[in-house]
Formats: structure tokens, C-alpha cells, sequence
């Protein structure tokens, strides 16, 4: 090659912004994968083809490297800052180290763009450009004279609309390539196509979508299809451009459409070529007679002609009918079903729930399969996952919850009373944690409510401190499958991150382990305080949550009981007094415990010159009350100071008092039969002699009021004296157990706080999800009223370093989700989120219904019948850490999750067959079968195998069986996740469906490669690869994501997981053709697993 030194010299001494690019990089020649010498820094000045590499800014060109018939190798770890230049001629490939990842992209963009293939790519983008602009043209100057009538108030052109049915996609259309023409003749084509619009009012070119990469055919048959949501602004006038590209290399692959900006082509040098391209009118496809447009592909330059590709119109509506032979193509891996998109909700129970689903449902996404059958017929499988605002709503409302607990529970330690100093200065330093822990809350629910964008929270924020108590990765995820021999089936799975304190970290383990560590060292701080064990606490907590139910309801009832009075009422009077009745025995009943009296006593101690002294034996409480039928003045009833300060305590002091409110209960009950009676004596007399009645009722009315007033008015102070008194003693429990385990107990509640806040958000969304579904099921709506609600949890942790204590916060969350309960009520307003009420020990979930949804229900259900919850977790590691865990660590903490949850699931089972009849479960469940399952479930978890994934399919087996809400949950619902879900939906369909034996490994891929991906923040996922989200915007919103093959490694998608739970399919698996062409990325981060 001649050149003139001089003028390069020349050349590379010119001022800076003569340069395309220039700066420091480290650079250093390699052979193979060794480095010849140890890379030097140099000062590297880029123009045009040229490469000038000098010592310093200053020097002279020490070397001129020539960018022609090369490529650049862009290493894509986050870490990496290095490229690699290599030659076709052979030369040692030329190393380049940047100081920077920023610095590193920006020289591999611009030495990609400097040879002449890169400005021939330039050129050729600005032809077809030109081509586009040349077709626009015409109507462009139309446009221009079009009348004023027909041009709308924004200076915009009326465009045709699509008409679509509401809530279906606008447009939805598959693709197929045929007679492709590669560059050689031997070369096998793997081809993708890159989706975009040009709307006809901004004639823009914007990225859309692309369909996966189908390898070795020129005659491609493409998965995917293209859909267009209800929202999307596309009209008959907006054209499309199909762009088919082939990939020459795969595993080079690096750079996916996906992460490209706007308007940018991917780079050739990159390992793709640009093929062919083609456009066509949205209103040409819709309108024409058999709903089909082929089109001819052709080069840049719009003269070649490089092949045809068929655009299908799709309606989601229609299924098509026929054998399945038909789809089979040359290539032997094209023979699967077309995978057409769509983003509408849809129920097998029709529309009317839309509104209550929508209020809990975001963004959803859907997917349409078609497999065949074993008998060779089409089945049709809708995949939808969706966002749940219920991420953000259930937390919101707990913290509130808990804000309002906290400060009550603060005013009754501050209403104790005067104290000893040691007592006051415990209950001082309590209150001042506790007012610390009480302003955390509340600036963290200000956080929350300030919170704007997506309704989930990606994996990437689980450690953010404001975002603790939010779900990790919260959707549902349904497939809705519809046979031609079956009865339609729905088959709902949540997904979500494993509920965990993931802020606070697990460097001392999770809730499980440092609750039974705290409750021992509890147990030695006895000379400090009086210990009180953890049943005993939890009474004082229920016995204070009593006071604060029952009283105002009594004081309201009593109210009740005087107007009927004065109003001479005697049904009404019945009624209140019943009800009046009712609620003061459960009063009364809530002080029967012996905890109540030894807090008074030691409350009493507490005080301020209290000496202690044995105190007196208390007598039966049943004897103090006696007989109380001659009591009918409450002026016979002794009335008690509060408690004594500086005298000798007297314990039986408390059931006297106590006493005294089921003594004035029965005065008032004795009065009112006393009036009932002489009613009705009145009313026989008036029937002799009317007008001596009409004067005596006159009478009678102010009588029944005056006669029950000074009662009503005692059983009052009564009840306000007892208050007083088991308000203060309970108090003073809980002082005790704040006071001993400062400030550990109140890190331990706020961590418990976040976890059960975590799985809370789940449990409602789950259970919403499955009323809807089973609202036509009067067996699940029996068993629902009558036994419960089953909540299976699939756990996927492994039981090694941070994940053990992990999973030790999910067993404690999951447990406590046995102290909630569901109501469902009729909603009285367009607002159907639910009502969250309660106290820590106890919620109560209100779901509303819209009236017509609620006629559906049960009488029980709908006279307001509380609903049980039976959660439980079974887990079963099955990442490389199990490995560690299980050679050398410790599987303890799993094995008795799994035992001890098997039991919980077969106390379950027992009161559904004590319970139900044996024919409400479907018609195809045998009991044989339930009792079969759980056997084999317990001779697994007994079994301590390795990685005994049985174990999880018999449970959610088990599950589905007794119509139970379905949860799988790893770290962050991603990756492995993704795997078993896309697992157990295929062998679903399998066991259920009749999908041909032929195709399971198939669909599982079908599914694996176009599974649905809601992480917006992290940009990829498992459960997808790359590919460019079907609607717009992207940002803060679900995605559909296509895997690429560099990309699988990553994502761990471990096709092995199949044969370890079917085992009987291990040597079809590894016949088949897809695998052989995959195995070179499978065995990656899952090899040491097997």
C-alpha cells in the first residue's frame, strides 16, 4: 500500500478539532487469547479511516493503523472497558483498554463507523430515508391543500380509525419470510424482523417491536406477531416498515434492537447484515379481501429484490379449525405453533367484573399460543401477566394501621399514672423509642405517598429504604386455556420476590432465627423488669384491642336502649337490650384471665410507695355474683375507687369492681322486663276500657325513660371504672416487654412489620384474583365460607449465606398470615379497592364487589361470615448455592419449613373432608387422588433428597386440587421464577390439555423465549430476553422481552430443570434438535447443579 509519510505525519499533528476522536487508551497487540506485551498507554488521534497511536499529545505518530476490512469486538460486562480491532488479513488482533465504560462504548461506536462499510451503511440509511421521503411527498403537498373544513382545530388531518372491538387490540398481524436470498449460496439465513411505524401526522420512523431470531431457513416462519393495544395511536393511514436483517454470527449478538436509541440502525459490524426491507399501509391490510398482504423485499437501494414476507392480519376472535399438519415448513424447528400478542383482560365469566378487576389490575400484557392436541386438533392458549396497584395500596394502608397503633399504645403508656422513678425512667426511655420508631413510619409512609410511576417495584430497588415495605415483582400471572373438546380453564399463578427485610440485611440471620434468639435473651433481663412470655403479651395486646371494639359499641347500644324508651317502644326496646346484652357478656368475658389480675398487682407495686405483701387468695368470681335476681336498684351495687397508692393492695378489689358490670347489666334487664310486663297488662285493660289506656300512655313513655336512665348511667361508670383499670395493667404488660428488650424488640417488629407488609400485598392480590375467578363456582364459594381459603406458597431459596435468611423472613411473614381474615362487602361506590382494618395480631381484609357481583355470593358471605386464610410454604433450593448449602452447609432450616408446613396442609385437608361433600371438587378429582398426593408429598419431604423438586410439584398439584391461590416466589420473581412457572403451565397443559408429547419441550421453549418481563428499571429479565416493548411508552411499564442467545446465559435458562421433575424425559429432551442447537449456552451458571 503506498502512502506519503509525510503528509500523515502532518496529519496527526493538526489541531484538535480536526479529529473525529481522540484521547488516552492503553493498547497492546494479541495473539489468540494472549497479549504479546503488557498494554502501553497511548494518545490515540481518530480521523476518518485512520488510527494515529502516539506516545504523547505532544509527540509524533509512533504507528498509523489503517480501519479497513476489520471489526470491532465490544465486550458487554458492566465491568469490561476494553474492545478488541480484528483483521481479515490475519494480523495480531490490536487490544484497546479505555479508562471509563462511557469512554470504552463511544470509541467501539466510533471506530465501528470509520471504515468504508460503515459510511457505505450511512449512505445507504440516507437512500432509503430519501426513498421514504419521496413517497411521503404526495401527500404531503395534498395535504397542503386539502380544506379548511377538513382539517381539525390542531392543524392535524381527520385520520380513519380501526374499528375493534372495546378492549381488544387495535391490530394484531404475524409474519412469515419466504425465498430469502443470502449473500452466498451455502450460507443458512438466521433472520429476524425489526417492526416500525411512521405516523402519518409526524412522519417519524419509531422502533415498535421484533420478532425472534429463526435460524437455518430461508424460508422463515416467525413466532411472534405484532400487536397494537387499544391506546395506541395508529389509523388506517399510518404505515408500517418491516426491516429483515440476518445474523451472522449469534453468540456475537451482543447489541439487540432493544437497547438501541430511536431512529438508530444496529451497527454491521456487530455480527448482523442488513437484507431487506419493505413498507406497507395499516388500511391496505385491514381492508384487503383475505386479510393478507404479501410484499416484496428489496435492497437499499430499492432495485434488488431479496424476497417476499406475508403479513397475516390476526382475530383474537376466531379459532381456526383444520388439522395441524399444515404448519409444518422445511425447517424441522418451525413446526410450533404462532404466537400472536395482545394486551387485553379478559375472564372466562364474562365483563362485569372488569371494573373490580381493573381496580386491582395494571398494564396487562397477554400472549396468544396455538399447540396441538394428541388427537392433531388446535388448542388456544391466552398468556397474561399483569401489575397490581395492590403493590402499593396494601402497604399504604398497613403503615397507617400501624401509625395509629403505635400512638394509641404511646398514650396509654402515658396514661399509667405516676410511677416509681425506676419504673418512670423505663417508661420514659420506652416512649422516646418509641416516638423515634413512630417518626420512621410516618416519613416513610410520606415517601410512599409522593411514589409516581410504575405500580411495582423492580428488583433492582429492593434495597431502597423507602421502598421496604413494597412487594418485590408483584403480578399475576394467568393462562387461560381453551380447547375444542374441554371446557375452557383458568390457571392463575402470583409471582413474587420472597417477602424479606432486604434493606436490613440477614448478616445475623432472618425473622425465624433472631425471634428465638431475642425471646431467650428476654428471659434474663428479669432483675430489670417482669417478664411476661410472648401468649401473655399477645393477651394484653387482644384485651386492650377489646376495650377499644367493645366499649363505644356499649355506650352506643345503651343510647339505643333509652331512645326506645322514650319512645315507648317495646320491639325496639327487646332488640336494643339484646344487643346490649350481647356485647357486655363479651365485655365481661374479656377480663376473665388470671393475667389481668397479676398486672394490677404488679402495677400496684409499681407505684410510689407501694410496699408489696402476699396478696389475698381472690374468690370464685361465680360466687360474687350470686344471685342477682332481687337486685333490681343499681343503689344496692358498692361502687370502688380506682386503684389504691399508698395502701395494702386488695386483689379481690378487682372482681368486685369487675363484678359490678354484669350486676348493673342484669338491673337493666330486670327493669325492662318489669315494663315489658306492665305493658302488657296496660294493653289488656285498654281493651275493657280505652279511655283509661289512652291517659296512662301518656304516662308511661316518660316513666320507661326516667326508670332506665340512673341504670343505664351506672352500667356505664361501671364499665368506665373497669376500663380504666384493665387499660392501665395491660399497658403495663406492654411496658414490661418493650422495656426488656430495648431497642432490639422494636427492630424486630418493624422488621416483622416489613416482611408481613410484604406478603400481605401478595395474599390480597391472590385472593381478589380467585373470588373473581370462582364467583359461577358454588362449591369454591361453599368451601370458601365453610373451610377456608388454601394459600400455597412456592418457595425457591436456597438455604445458603443471605438466602437462608431470607427465607427464614418468609416462613416467619407467610406464618403470620394466619392471623388475617377476609370480608367481602358490597362496594357503595366506584372505588373497589379493599379496606384493611385491624391491629397487628389481628386484620380483617374488606373486598368490595359491585352489587351485581354480590348478589352471587353465599347468604353467609354476604351477612358478613369472616373468611380463614391457611398459608403454606414449602421450599426446595434448586440454585448453584443449594449446592454449597447441601455439600457443605446445613438443609436443617428447609426441612422443618417443609415438615411443618406438610402438617398444616394436612390439618387443611382434614377439615375439608370433615367439612365439604365429597362431590363440590370438579368432576375429574377423585379423594383417591388428594390422598395419594399428600402421601407422596410426605414420603418426598421425609425422603431429605437433594434438590427433591418433587416436593414442589405435588404441592401445587395438591393446591389446585382444592381450588387454593397458587404463589411462586424466589429473590426477586425472576429467573428462577420464570422457570417454573413456564414449567408448570406446560405441564398443565400436558396432564390437562392433551398438548402432543411431541411439542411439550417445544411449547416450554415457545413459552421460556416470549414469557412476559415487568422490570423496567433493570431493562431485562428470565422471564424474557431482549426486543422492544409492544406499546409505548416504555419507561415505568410492563414489557414483553425476548431472549438472545447471549442473553441465556445470563438468564439461566436451564431446560435441565425439566429432566430433573421428569425424569422419564430425559433422553426425548436431549434428542431434540432445538436442544443440540442450544446446549452451547445452557450450561452456564446451572453446570454444577446436576
Amino acid at each position: 500500500m503506498k502512502f506519503n509519510a509525510k503528509d500523515l505525519a502532518l496529519l496527526a499533528r493538526r489541531p484538535s478539532g480536526c479529529f473525529d476522536k481522540e484521547g488516552k487508551l492503553k493498547i497492546c497487540r494479541v495473539v489468540g487469547d494472549e497479549k504479546l506485551i503488557e498494554p502501553r498507554e497511548r494518545w490515540c488521534r481518530l480521523k476518518g479511516n485512520l488510527l494515529f497511536l502516539m506516545k504523547n499529545k505532544s509527540s509524533e505518530a509512533s504507528e498509523v493503523v489503517i480501519l479497513e476490512r476489520c471489526w470491532v469486538v465490544e465486550f458487554r460486562s458492566k465491568t469490561d472497558v476494553s474492545i478488541v480491532l480484528k483483521f481479515q488479513s490475519g494480523e495480531p488482533d490490536l487490544y484497546l483498554e479505555a479508562a471509563s465504560k462511557p469512554d470504552c462504548e463511544s470509541w467501539a461506536v466510533a471506530l465501528g463507523e470509520a471504515n468504508s462499510e460503515g459510511l457505505q451503511n450511512k449512505i445507504q440509511q440516507l437512500r432509503r430515508l430519501i426513498m421514504e421521503i419521496k413517497e411521503e411527498r404526495s401527500s404531503d403537498e395534498a395535504r397542503h391543500f386539502l380544506p379548511s373544513s377538513q382539517v381539525d382545530s390542531l392543524g392535524e388531518p381527520q385520520f380513519t380509525s380501526i374499528q375493534r372491538i372495546a378492549n381488544e387490540p387495535k391490530l394484531e398481524f404475524s409474519l412469515a419470510c419466504k425465498d430469502l436470498v443470502a449473500a452466498t449460496r451455502d450460507r443458512k439465513l438466521n433472520t429476524f424482523i425489526q417492526v416500525s411505524v411512521v405516523h402519518p401526522a409526524e412522519h417519524i420512523l419509531t422502533r415498535y417491536s421484533s420478532t425472534e431470531i429463526v435460524e437455518g431457513t430461508r424460508d422463515p416462519l416467525f413466532l411472534t406477531g405484532v400487536t397494537f393495544p387499544p391506546e395506541y395511536p395508529i389509523y388506517e393511514e399510518t404505515k408500517i416498515k418491516l426491516t429483515v436483517y440476518d445474523v451472522k454470527d449469534k453468540s456475537q449478538d451482543t447489541v439487540r434492537t432493544s437497547v438501541l436509541p430511536d431512529h438508530k440502525e444496529p451497527r454491521a459490524d456487530v455480527g448482523r447484515s442488513f437484507l431487506g426491507c419493505t413498507t406497507f399501509r395499516v388500511g391496505d391490510l385491514v381492508k384487503s379481501k383475505e386479510q393478507q398482504l404479501t410484499l416484496t423485499l428489496r435492497t437499499s437501494d430499492g432495485g434488488k429484490t431479496v424476497g417476499t414476507i406475508e403479513v397475516n392480519l390476526v382475530k383474537m376472535g376466531e379459532l381456526e379449525d383444520g388439522e395441524t399438519d399444515h404448519i409444518t415448513t422445511d425447517a424441522q424447528d418451525q413446526k410450533c405453533a404462532l404466537v400472536r400478542e395482545c394486551t387485553a383482560t379478559e375472564g372466562i365469566s364474562g365483563k362485569d367484573n372488569l371494573p373490580s378487576l381493573n381496580a386491582v389490575l395494571k398494564n396487562p400484557i397477554c400472549k396468544l399460543y396455538r399447540f396441538p392436541t394428541s388427537d392433531n386438533k388446535w388448542m388456544r392458549i391466552r398468556e397474561q401477566m399483569a401489575e397490581t396497584t395492590l403493590s402499593f395500596h396494601v402497604p399504604k394502608e398497613l403503615i397507617n394501621l400501624h401509625i395509629k397503633e403505635d400512638m394509641r399504645r404511646n398514650q396509654e403508656l402515658k396514661d399509667l399514672g405516676e410511677l416509681a422513678p425506676h419504673w418512670d425512667n423505663m417508661r420514659k426511655s420506652v416512649i422516646a423509642h418509641c416516638d423515634q420508631m413512630l417518626s420512621m413510619y410516618q416519613d416513610t409512609l410520606a415517601e410512599l405517598g409522593k411514589h409516581t410511576g410504575s405500580s411495582f417495584k423492580s428488583s433492582c430497588s429492593k434495597g431502597e429504604k423507602t421502598l421496604e415495605f413494597i412487594p418485590i415483582n408483584l403480578h399475576l400471572q394467568r393462562m387461560h386455556v381453551h380447547s375444542p373438546r374441554l371446557k375452557d380453564a383458568l390457571y392463575d399463578v402470583i409471582t413474587v420476590g420472597a417477602p424479606a427485610a432486604h434493606f436490613q440485611g440477614f448478616k445475623n440471620g432472618g425473622l425465624r432465627k433472631l425471634l428465638s434468639k431475642f425471646e431467650a435473651e428476654r428471659r434474663n433481663t428479669g432483675y430489670q423488669c417482669i417478664y411476661y412470655s410472648p401468649e401473655n403479651t399477645a393477651k394484653a395486646k387482644e384485651v386492650l384491642s377489646n376495650i377499644n371494639h367493645l366499649q363505644p359499641l356499649i355506650s352506643s347500644h345503651a343510647d339505643l336502649l333509652l331512645n326506645s324508651a322514650s319512645q315507648h317502644s317495646p320491639d325496639s326496646l327487646k332488640n336494643s337490650l339484646k344487643m346490649l346484652s350481647e356485647k357486655t357478656e363479651l365485655f365481661v368475658h374479656a377480663f376473665k384471665d388470671q393475667l389481668v389480675r397479676s398486672a394490677l398487682l404488679a402495677l400496684y407495686t409499681a407505684r410510689p410507695g407501694c410496699p408489696l405483701k402476699k396478696p389475698a387468695v381472690p374468690r370464685n368470681s361465680a360466687e360474687e355474683g350470686g344471685d342477682l335476681q332481687h337486685q333490681d336498684h343499681p343503689s344496692q351495687i358498692k361502687r370502688q375507687d380506682s386503684i389504691p397508692h399508698h395502701s395494702e393492695y386488695d386483689e379481690e378489689e378487682w372482681d368486685r369492681v369487675w363484678a359490678n358490670v354484669g350486676k348493673s347489666l342484669n338491673c337493666v334487664i330486670a327493669m325492662v322486663d318489669r315494663l315489658l310486663e306492665k305493658d302488657v297488662s296496660n294493653s289488656k285493660e285498654s281493651e275493657n276500657d280505652p279511655s283509661a289506656a289512652d291517659c296512662k300512655v301518656l304516662h308511661t313513655g316518660g316513666d320507661w325513660y326516667e326508670q332506665l336512665y340512673p341504670l343505664v348511667i351506672t352500667l356505664k361508670d361501671c364499665m368506665g371504672e373497669v376500663v380504666t383499670r384493665a387499660k392501665q395493667s395491660m399497658a403495663f404488660v406492654l411496658l414490661q416487654e418493650l422495656a426488656c428488650g430495648l431497642p432490639q424488640c422494636l427492630m424486630l417488629t418493624l422488621r416483622r412489620d416489613i416482611v408481613f407488609s410484604q406478603a400481605l400485598a401478595g395474599l390480597v392480590c391472590g385472593f381478589i384474583i380467585k373470588l373473581h375467578t370462582g364467583l359461577h363456582d358454588q362449591g369454591f364459594l361453599q368451601q370458601l365460607h365453610t373451610v377456608g381459603l388454601l394459600v400455597q406458597y412456592e418457595g425457591l431459596l436456597s438455604t445458603y449465606s443471605e438466602e437462608a435468611g431470607m427465607l427464614e423472613d418468609m416462613a416467619v411473614g407467610i406464618s403470620d398470615l394466619q392471623k388475617v381474615m377476609f370480608k367481602v362487602i358490597e362496594a357503595k361506590s366506584e372505588d373497589f379497592l379493599p379496606i384493611i382494618t385491624g391491629r397487628r395480631e389481628h386484620y380483617v381484609i374488606e373486598v368490595q364487589l359491585p352489587a351485581k357481583m354480590f348478589e352471587l355470593l353465599p347468604q353467609e358471605i354476604k351477612e358478613g361470615k369472616l373468611l380463614r386464610m391457611y398459608p403454606v410454604l414449602f421450599n426446595v433450593g434448586i440454585n448453584e448455592q443449594q449446592t454449597l448449602a447441601e455439600r457443605f452447609g446445613d438443609t436443617t432450616l428447609q426441612e422443618n419449613i417443609n415438615q411443618e408446613n406438610l402438617e398444616l396442609l394436612k390439618e387443611y385437608y382434614k377439615l375439608f373432608t370433615e367439612k365439604m361433600p365429597p362431590d363440590c371438587l370438579p368432576h375429574f378429582q377423585e379423594q383417591n387422588d388428594l390422598k395419594g398426593l399428600l402421601e407422596n408429598l410426605h414420603q418426598n419431604i421425609q425422603a431429605k433428597k437433594r434438590k427433591n423438586v418433587e416436593i414442589m410439584w405435588l404441592a401445587a398439584t395438591i393446591c389446585r386440587k382444592l381450588n387454593g391461590v397458587r404463589f411462586t416466589c424466589c429473590k426477586s420473581a425472576k429467573d428462577r421464577t420464570s422457570m417454573s412457572v413456564t414449567l408448570e403451565q406446560c405441564s398443565i397443559l400436558r396432564d390437562e390439555h392433551q398438548l402432543h408429547k411431541d411439542f411439550f419441550i417445544r411449547a416450554l421453549d415457545c413459552m421460556r423465549r416470549g414469557q412476559i418481563v415487568h422490570d423496567a428499571e433493570s431493562g431485562f429479565s428470565p422471564k424474557g430476553g431482549s426486543g422492544s416493548p409492544p406499546t409505548v411508552p416504555v419507561t415505568a411499564r410492563s414489557k414483553y422481552l425476548r431472549k438472545a442467545p447471549t442473553q441465556q446465559q445470563e438468564v439461566c435458562n436451564d431446560h435441565k430443570l425439566v429432566v430433573s421433575i421428569f425424569p422419564s424425559l430425559t433422553t426425548a429432551f436431549v434428542s431434540e434438535p432445538g436442544f443440540r442447537a442450544q446446549k452451547n449456552f445452557l450450561q452456564v451458571r446451572w453446570m454444577d447443579l446436576w
